[in-house]
């Protein structure tokens, strides 16, 4: 998601105002500046998104998928929450290591709060599935009543050639 921040962004603020957008999700997350950036571009616009998670949703990319004003996921969908993570490949001191420390524990609180409060669910529901950390399947969520579960064999994307079970193969001529 981190690469993909620009496109993402540019695209969110082609909606209107208010609009309506689907987004597509499969995404192990990235940075959290991204997944709150997108977040709060969602959010601040009004924009009424439907998400629909087709593989994962982990980490960062929860925070766009949890200001969808409809969820959508299959029985196949995975979503990691966990506490986040800070990394810097930047050489720094100790004085702004121990900032960078702090900072990231503000951060850290006031984020699984929002999304609790984007799921509307408990800071304690919340906290049981972000520490240590535990990957929630789609079936799972929808059972929560976070999200909608697309039945995916209900779907005739799954029936040979799209066709109906009810119709008869063709005689091959030899």
């Amino acid at each position: 998601m981190t690469d993909s921040e620009n496109e993402l962004s540019a695209r969110l603020l082609d909606v209107p105002p208010g609009g309506e957008c689907t987004l597509f999700i499969d995404s192990p997350g990235g940075s959290p500046y991204s997944g709150l950036a997108l977040m709060t571009l969602m959010l601040l616009r009004g924009v009424r998104a439907t998400g629909v998670v087709t593989g994962e949703c982990s980490s960062a990319a929860l925070w766009p998928f949890a200001a969808c004003k409809r969820r959508i996921v299959t029985p196949y969908s995975v979503l990691l929450f966990h506490p986040m993570k800070w990394q810097s490949e930047e050489h720094v001191g100790l004085a702004e290591a121990a900032e960078w420390a702090r900072h990231f524990g503000q951060l850290e609180t006031e984020m699984d709060q929002v999304l609790a409060s984007l799921f509307n669910v408990s800071d304690e529901d919340m906290s049981g599935w972000i520490r240590p950390g535990r990957y929630i399947s789609g079936r799972e969520l929808a059972a929560a009543g976070l999200a909608e579960l697309a039945d995916l064999k209900l779907l005739k994307l799954f029936e040979r050639n799209g066709a109906s079970k009810a119709r008869k193969r063709p005689k091959v001529m030899r």
